[in-house]
Protein backbone atom coordinates (compact mmCIF):
# COMPACT_ATOMS: atom_id res chain seq x y z
CA UNK A 1 0.00 0.00 0.00
CA UNK A 2 1.31 3.23 -0.89
CA UNK A 3 0.36 6.70 0.41
CA UNK A 4 -1.00 7.55 -2.45
CA UNK A 5 -3.86 4.76 -2.07
CA UNK A 6 -4.51 5.84 1.58
CA UNK A 7 -5.23 9.59 0.78
CA UNK A 8 -6.95 8.88 -2.65
CA UNK A 9 -10.60 10.94 -1.91
CA UNK A 10 -10.57 11.33 1.61
CA UNK A 11 -12.42 14.04 3.03
CA UNK A 12 -13.54 15.39 6.39
CA UNK A 13 -17.24 15.27 6.21
CA UNK A 14 -18.44 15.20 9.70
CA UNK A 15 -16.72 17.46 13.32
CA UNK A 16 -19.15 17.39 16.90
CA UNK A 17 -17.66 18.80 19.76
CA UNK A 18 -19.41 19.04 22.96
CA UNK A 19 -20.41 21.98 25.14
CA UNK A 20 -21.55 22.31 28.40
CA UNK A 21 -24.23 25.29 27.27
CA UNK A 22 -24.80 24.46 23.69
CA UNK A 23 -27.41 27.63 23.13
CA UNK A 24 -24.02 30.07 24.20
CA UNK A 25 -21.82 28.21 21.35
CA UNK A 26 -24.08 27.86 19.01
CA UNK A 27 -24.52 32.03 19.22
CA UNK A 28 -20.86 32.23 19.10
CA UNK A 29 -20.50 30.10 15.99
CA UNK A 30 -23.36 32.17 14.25
CA UNK A 31 -21.33 35.12 14.76
CA UNK A 32 -18.36 33.12 12.80
CA UNK A 33 -20.74 32.45 9.94
CA UNK A 34 -22.50 29.50 10.45
CA UNK A 35 -26.16 28.32 9.77
CA UNK A 36 -27.16 26.58 12.76
CA UNK A 37 -30.29 24.46 13.53
CA UNK A 38 -31.67 22.72 16.83
CA UNK A 39 -32.46 18.96 16.62
CA UNK A 40 -32.21 16.04 17.53
CA UNK A 41 -32.00 12.01 15.40
CA UNK A 42 -34.70 10.05 17.03
CA UNK A 43 -34.16 9.85 21.40
CA UNK A 44 -30.95 11.36 20.86
CA UNK A 45 -30.33 14.44 23.11
CA UNK A 46 -30.96 18.14 21.36
CA UNK A 47 -27.74 19.30 19.38
CA UNK A 48 -26.88 22.12 16.62
CA UNK A 49 -25.98 21.04 12.85
CA UNK A 50 -24.50 23.43 9.90
CA UNK A 51 -24.25 21.91 6.86
CA UNK A 52 -23.10 25.05 4.89
CA UNK A 53 -19.96 23.63 4.17
CA UNK A 54 -18.91 20.35 2.89
CA UNK A 55 -18.48 18.96 6.78
CA UNK A 56 -21.44 18.85 9.20
CA UNK A 57 -19.97 20.67 12.00
CA UNK A 58 -22.16 19.60 15.22
CA UNK A 59 -22.14 21.17 18.30
CA UNK A 60 -23.46 18.53 20.86
CA UNK A 61 -24.44 18.56 25.52
CA UNK A 62 -21.38 17.79 26.80
CA UNK A 63 -22.23 14.86 29.72
CA UNK A 64 -19.76 12.92 31.72
CA UNK A 65 -19.68 10.09 30.33
CA UNK A 66 -19.08 11.95 26.41
CA UNK A 67 -16.24 14.03 28.35
CA UNK A 68 -14.54 17.07 27.05
CA UNK A 69 -13.23 17.96 23.13
CA UNK A 70 -11.60 21.21 24.47
CA UNK A 71 -8.11 19.82 23.60
CA UNK A 72 -9.33 19.72 20.08
CA UNK A 73 -8.72 23.22 17.34
CA UNK A 74 -10.98 23.76 14.82
CA UNK A 75 -10.11 26.14 12.37
CA UNK A 76 -12.84 27.89 9.70
CA UNK A 77 -11.71 29.99 6.20
CA UNK A 78 -14.10 33.27 6.59
CA UNK A 79 -14.91 36.20 4.51
CA UNK A 80 -14.59 39.73 6.58
CA UNK A 81 -12.03 37.86 9.43
CA UNK A 82 -11.86 41.75 11.14
CA UNK A 83 -15.32 42.44 11.23
CA UNK A 84 -16.06 39.03 12.35
CA UNK A 85 -12.66 39.50 15.58
CA UNK A 86 -14.72 42.59 16.06
CA UNK A 87 -17.77 41.24 16.63
CA UNK A 88 -16.19 38.37 18.75
CA UNK A 89 -14.29 40.85 21.18
CA UNK A 90 -17.96 43.65 21.64
CA UNK A 91 -19.54 40.21 22.45
CA UNK A 92 -16.84 39.79 25.20
CA UNK A 93 -15.08 36.75 23.45
CA UNK A 94 -10.97 36.10 24.04
CA UNK A 95 -8.78 36.83 20.82
CA UNK A 96 -5.94 34.83 21.59
CA UNK A 97 -3.93 36.08 18.55
CA UNK A 98 -5.26 39.28 16.72
CA UNK A 99 -5.98 39.88 12.90
CA UNK A 100 -2.07 39.69 11.19
CA UNK A 101 -0.93 38.53 7.88
CA UNK A 102 0.97 35.08 7.62
CA UNK A 103 2.25 33.03 5.59
CA UNK A 104 -0.94 31.18 5.85
CA UNK A 105 -2.79 34.39 4.88
CA UNK A 106 -4.34 36.50 7.20
CA UNK A 107 -5.15 34.38 10.03
CA UNK A 108 -6.57 34.89 13.97
CA UNK A 109 -7.04 32.64 16.70
CA UNK A 110 -9.89 32.60 18.72
CA UNK A 111 -11.28 30.71 21.99
CA UNK A 112 -14.96 29.84 21.97
CA UNK A 113 -17.10 29.55 25.48
CA UNK A 114 -15.50 26.62 26.76
CA UNK A 115 -11.91 27.18 25.78
CA UNK A 116 -11.12 25.26 22.29
CA UNK A 117 -8.80 27.53 20.46
CA UNK A 118 -10.67 28.66 17.11
CA UNK A 119 -8.31 29.43 13.76
CA UNK A 120 -9.52 31.89 11.29
CA UNK A 121 -8.27 32.62 7.98
CA UNK A 122 -9.57 34.86 5.68
CA UNK A 123 -10.85 33.56 2.23
CA UNK A 124 -10.08 36.88 0.79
Amino acid sequence: MNDETVTAGVRLNLVVIRAIDIDRWAEFYQLLGLTLSKHSHGTGPMHYSSENTNCVFEIYPRTEKSGSTKAARLGFSVDELDLIVERLTAEGHTIVSPPADSEWGRRAVVRDPDGHKIELTSTS
